[in-house]
């Protein structure tokens, strides 16, 4: 879908489209379609929309923003999680640790969530495992304000990986 598609989606059609971009968020989809139209030159790309939704995450109230960061699934858990966690968290080899790994990352994960109250949150695309672990390792370590500030950046970071996979530039809309 081009952003021209997408500035035409009527609000349930777009919540429909968008919805999962925060995880199990759709409200995120929902105000950001007021937003509309969303900018589409080949210089801004999906940047606009990403922006909008990125506001009304900025803008929402605590609960709200606690409640968008507890609906990721723990990383490397082998429980329910979203197509979209589940093909990011493969692509970091997150399915393939060790015995060892998967205990110690279980271990840690439930360190971090027992501190700040939300899961370790880290946008793994491009990352492998070593580098999520020294990153969680490190983490844990900080203060609850300067890691809600992090964990959402991360999710800023994950809905722009999101967006890139579902929205096409203009100029590749004939391919």
């Amino acid at each position: 879908m081009t952003l021209s598609e997408v500035n035409a989606l009527d609000r349930d059609a777009f919540v429909a489209a968008f919805g999962g971009i925060f995880e199990d968020s759709p409200w995120v989809a929902w105000r950001a379609w007021d937003s509309r139209p969303f900018a589409s030159s080949p210089s801004v790309s999906r940047a606009d929309l990403h922006r909008a939704m990125t506001r009304q995450v900025e803008s929402a109230s605590r609960d709200e923003q606690l409640a968008l960061l507890r609906a990721h699934p723990d990383l490397g858990a082998r429980a329910r999680m979203s197509r979209e966690s589940a093909r990011e968290q493969a692509g970091a080899g997150l399915d393939q640790l060790t015995p060892e790994e998967y205990a110690e990352l279980t271990a840690l994960n439930r360190a971090y969530r027992d501190k700040f109250g939300f899961p370790f949150l880290f946008a793994v695309k491009g990352s492998g495992k070593r580098e999520i672990m020294e990153a969680l390792r490190r983490r844990v370590g900080a203060d609850v304000e300067t890691e809600l500030a992090e964990a959402l950046a991360q999710v800023y970071r994950i809905a722009s990986f999101r967006l890139e996979a579902a929205v096409r530039s203009e100029e590749t809309h004939d391919e």
